[in-house]
């Protein structure tokens, strides 16, 4: 698998400002304006609804006062007052709703543009990647940042900017109401929550990365049994399958136990300090009452501002932790961004035209691990309109060559050429149009027959489906359907059998109409029936195009215009089949052996 290349600053931290800073576009886009007057309207509301809760408590200590007043007339002031309490309360909520209105689209914007460049960014990352990564794993790391943005950005915006104004808010207040006693004691109040809310959340945290590893584990492991059923029904494995999943979900739930019990833990320590400071205000109140310092809607006054205060404040370890872990997935996500492709265009690469449709290897040297080679200087030439054939024992390197051509891997050393130009110095795009493929295995996208055609050009219409599948030899087939074109193939298209999957591959390349074919060992999985069917279909369909066919089984190669025997990454034979046979080598070595497997077998 390619390094990590996120930078130090989020290996280190994480959770930390450099996430945000990475997220901070998302959220401000250069190039909406709109959005940004959103962001701006909602901070506004935000404002509003504080000042609102702000002034709540002086009506509301107005009418206590009124009340304790003897006189008549205090009757009408303090409904007045009650009145414009039960009003101003109102008016908190609708501010809170229109900011969360308002606020909405940005949140949701900026959630989508990044999940669809997470997307993006995992179909630009190398083969290798994604041949070392499990796909449960990677979704699931999307899955959680994705869903973690609305919520911080919630959290961040909307609870923990206004807890700060208000706190300093409600400090002014006390102090010029109360004296410096009831501020001091309030910070100190504060500060000893954020502190002890901080540290236990730390603690919380380690155990929430456990959590999520531990789930992803057990998510990975579910869905890679799930994709191979057959596998496990054909060796009897459910047991197994069962007891590899148990073992996942066991730890998985001690992980959340420990989780929940310092969840308890943090709630009682944020409770013991918030009513401390309750009942020191409350007496403080109290005692200077009691020396007429203050009146009885002060004590209201101060009660009301602690409850505001608190409310908030009881949910600051919720809203630390959420924004913690909505960082911790984000910085997962971010790195998933920040992978390293392995291939990539040239800087200024232009596409790959094509007049000649040539294929060359130039002396080509790969692995797939440095002390592992694979391909030892090959080198060969696939003449334009030619059906050339590769051929040769297992590990010979025969798929290599496929992945190569499609640039999927970059040789060591070396260069393969199409139409004489270098494919590492044009666009990938440019080259995969260029080529088209039959694969051994045809994996479908779940949906329909018609769908799955079409997937081989963007925007390809009915007609040039049609056509397709009727070179490809598949419309009888669906036209027997009911559903005809729209009937769905299933996952990895397994209501079809091999032979209808492979004549859909071919309709889909077909679709795509490129002038180099590559098919690899497209047959081999097939019945002799089938093969001999599809084979035919092949062969017309290669007509008048470029032809690198990689085979297992000689022959449905033997009438290629030039084969290519491989061994162990070395180019050993090339010839036409019958001058391959008469030198006795390596191939006449296959041929025979072949043919005595298949008189046995017959």
């Amino acid at each position: 698998m390619p390094p990590d290349t996120a930078n130090s600053a989020q290996r280190d931290d994480p959770e930390g400002w450099a996430t945000v800073q990475r997220f901070l576009p998302y959220l401000w886009p250069a190039d909406n304006p709109a959005l940004k007057r959103r962001i701006v309207g909602a901070m506004m509301f935000v404002l509003a609804a504080k000042a609102t809760t702000l002034a709540l408590p002086f009506a509301y200590k107005r009418a206590v006062d009124s009340m304790t007043t003897p006189a008549n007339q205090a009757v009408m002031v303090a409904l007045a007052f009650v009145i414009a309490y039960a009003a101003g309360r109102f008016a908190a909520v609708a501010f809170d709703n229109l900011r969360n209105i308002t606020f909405e689209r940005v949140g949701q914007d900026a959630t989508r543009k990044l999940a669809e460049d997470t997307f993006s960014r995992l179909h630009q990352l190398s083969l290798r990647f994604h041949l070392s990564r499990r796909t449960g794993e990677v979704t699931k790391t999307i899955d959680r940042g994705t869903k973690s943005i609305d919520v911080m950005l919630y959290f961040l915006l909307f609870n923990i900017a206004p807890t700060a104004l208000e706190l300093t808010a409600v400090g002014v207040i006390f102090y010029l109401n109360f004296g410096w006693e009831l501020v001091a004691a309030t910070a100190l109040a504060v500060g000893a929550y954020i502190f002890v809310t901080r540290t236990i959340t730390e603690w919380r945290n380690e155990l929430r990365r456990q959590m999520n590893e531990l789930d992803g584990t057990a998510l990975a492991r579910s869905v890679d049994s799930l994709l191979n059923y057959e596998t496990v029904k054909y060796f009897g494995a459910e047991t197994r399958e069962r007891d590899r999943y148990a073992e996942s979900t066991r730890a998985f739930a001690e992980a959340a136990i420990r989780s929940e019990n310092s969840l308890a833990l943090l709630n009682i320590s944020q409770a013991v300090i918030m009513n401390l400071l309750m009942g020191a205000a409350m007496a403080f109140t109290v005692w200077q009452w009691s020396k007429g310092a203050l009146t009885t809607g002060d004590l209201v006054l101060v009660n009301t501002y602690l409850i505001q205060l608190f409310r908030p404040l009881d949910m600051l370890g919720m809203v630390y932790r959420t924004v913690r872990q909505g960082l911790i997935d984000m910085a997962e996500m971010f790195r998933l961004i920040d992978t390293d492709a392995e291939v990539k265009d040239a800087p200024g690469a232009p596409a790959l035209l094509i007049r000649k449709p040539t294929v060359a290897f130039d002396n080509v040297v790969f692995g797939y691990e440095q002390d592992r080679t694979i391909l030892h200087g090959l080198s060969f030439e696939v003449p334009a309109g030619s059906h050339v054939a590769i051929v040769g024992p297992s590990g010979a390197g025969k798929s290599t060559i496929g992945r190569l051509l499609f640039r999927f891997y970059d040789p060591q050393e070396g260069r393969i050429l199409i139409d004489g130009q270098d494919i590492a110095k044009v666009t990938q795009h440019s080259l995969r149009e260029q080529i088209g493929i039959v694969p051994q295995d045809s994996v479908l996208f779940n949906d329909t027959i018609g769908y799955n055609i079409a997937y081989g050009r963007g925007g390809a219409g009915r007609e040039q489906v049609i056509a397709a599948a009727q070179s490809a030899a598949i419309m009888p087939l669906i036209e027997r359907l009911p559903e005809g074109l729209d009937t769905e193939v299933g996952e990895r298209g397994l209501k079809l059998s091999g032979g209808e999957k492979q004549r859909v591959a071919i309709a889909r390349t077909l679709v795509k109409d490129p002038p180099i074919l590559l098919l690899d060992e497209a047959t081999s999985a097939l019945d002799s029936r089938t093969e001999q069917e599809i084979l035919a279909t092949l062969r017309r369909v290669s007509e008048h195009r470029t032809t690198l066919a990689i085979a297992h089984r000689l022959s449905t190669i033997a009438d290629a215009d030039k084969i290519l025997v491989l061994e162990h990454g070395r180019l050993v034979e090339s010839g036409h089949h019958t001058d391959l046979l008469r030198r006795k080598g390596l191939y006449a070595e296959m041929w025979d052996r072949q043919r005595a497997e298949k008189s046995d077998s017959g």
